[in-house]
């Protein structure tokens, strides 16, 4: 982006900033409470996940039905005290933002082209961590204390996880790529 550009972004957002300073102050309020928020519930589930005896005090004892049990009852609640309330103000902010007259709306261009760039890896991660929770399951560990594993078990368990991911989605790569290649050599003859 060239100097002029920039200058104009920041000119369409100071000229934003001094129509809609009051929008800004509630935004940072909602959005300070809504992290102090989470990290509240956070702390309120987790000592109360203890007391009522929903996973063991001892981090060696727990188990995987403990650990799903917990993130899944984390999760439940955040979503109940902190996302809904965040995602009522998405809306309001969204019904704010279409209030603004669109003359004035087109003024702002905020957010230039996007980046076709991602980080990505989150979901692979997570389907590893699903995989991990069903060999577990099947080996029959799923109530065995976590102390009780042993290293080998675990990267034997990942060894295996990762095979039978190269044998499910290799298995169609390679046919498909196979069947690519074949119709990309019947385009040149």
């Amino acid at each position: 982006m060239t100097e002029i550009e920039q200058e104009i972004d920041s000119n369409e957002w100071k000229e934003f900033l001094k129509k809609h300073w009051n929008m800004l102050v509630y935004w940072i309020i909602a959005a300070i409470s809504a992290i102090i928020g989470g990290f509240l519930v956070y702390l309120w589930f987790v000592g109360d996940a203890q007391s009522t005896n929903m996973v063991p005090i001892t981090l060696g004892q727990w188990t995987m039905g403990h650990m799903v049990t917990f993130i899944l009852h984390l999760l439940f609640w955040e979503i109940v005290i902190i996302g809904i309330p965040v995602a009522i103000a998405a809306i309001v902010g969204w019904l704010w933002w279409k209030k603004i007259p669109e003359e004035e709306r087109k003024e702002y261009h905020f957010f230039g082209k996007r980046s076709r760039t991602q980080n990505g890896g989150g979901g692979i991660s997570f389907l590893f961590f699903i995989a991990f929770c069903i060999k577990v399951y099947i080996d029959g560990n799923w109530n065995l204390a976590f102390a009780s594993w042993t290293l080998n078990y675990v990267v034997d368990s990942m060894i295996t996880i990762l095979a039978y991911s190269a044998i499910i989605f290799g298995i169609p790569a390679i046919i498909i790529g196979l069947v690519w290649l074949s119709r990309e050599i019947k385009k040149e003859q």
